[in-house]
């Protein structure tokens, strides 16, 4: 027993400070990508080409990327010749509104809270059941990690749990294939009224590196509605706490 008492005592406080201290992030983290209009070259669209999945656009003296079919993977900046695209070190990307995912010369709109009613009935206490709707399995690591001690989601009142009878809303990762379709449909349909649904990841967004097969949709909101997104290929799971939270209305 002293052993155990001795190991733990060494071991310290191991819960990350969020959202009272800034995180500390990986120093090859790729945040929020955005583009310096006065080094990007008119005419170019080497970025736009290299991109995977379609994301970037061009759009005046710049470019407009949307995060929801982004997946971070640095091919745009390598194709740049001027250097103008960067990913920053920015975490908070989730957004309330599927259009609010597109980084341009506006200023980006994170997630905003829910409304007064919305808050009572889930700012304390939420349940959310896990759909893993066809997914590499990328989102659904960094989804399970919040509940380890490290990041601890149960301190903000947010658990998972097994069954969706006893869930608040839904939080989907994946493509949602056309053989997911059904199932998640009846889940969501499990979940007592009022509900959330939260996708997470390019593919449960846009259908990320999937969207134009036939067998595989265009995110979660082709079949249920979405109240929150959180972007990323996967994404970090601060980013994914970060959105819950402000859904929650916990932090602004």
């Amino acid at each position: 027993m002293l052993r155990i008492l001795r190991a733990r005592w060494k071991q310290g406080f191991r819960t990350v400070g969020f959202p009272d201290k800034p995180p500390i992030l990986p120093r090859m983290y790729r945040g929020r990508p955005q583009c310096d209009p006065a080094k990007c070259r008119a005419g170019c669209k080497a970025c736009v080409e290299a991109c995977p999945t379609g994301a970037i656009h061009r759009k005046g003296s710049g470019v407009s990327i949307d995060l929801g079919r982004c997946l971070f993977c640095a091919d745009c900046t390598d194709a740049c010749p001027t250097k103008a695209i960067e990913f920053t070190s920015e975490y908070r990307m989730a957004t309330r509104g599927r259009n609010d995912l597109v980084a341009d010369d506006r200023a980006y709109a994170v997630a905003k809270a829910l409304d007064g009613q919305a808050r009572r009935l889930f700012g304390r206490s939420l349940k959310l059941r896990e759909v893993s709707a066809g997914g590499c399995n990328a989102c659904e690591a960094d989804t399970n990690v919040l509940s380890t001690v490290v990041f601890d989601l149960g301190r903000f009142g947010i658990q998972f749990v097994a069954s969706p009878r006893h869930a608040d809303g839904l939080l989907i990762t994946g493509p949602v294939p056309k053989n997911m379709e059904l199932a998640l449909k009846k889940t969501y349909e499990a979940v007592a009224s009022p509900k959330l649904v939260i996708a997470v990841g390019a593919c449960a967004i846009s259908g990320g590196v999937f969207a134009d097969n036939p067998e595989a949709g265009k995110g979660a909101s082709e079949v249920v509605p979405v109240d929150l997104y959180i972007p990323g290929c996967p994404p970090h799971p601060i980013t994914i706490l970060d959105g819950m939270l402000r859904l929650l209305g916990q932090i602004e």
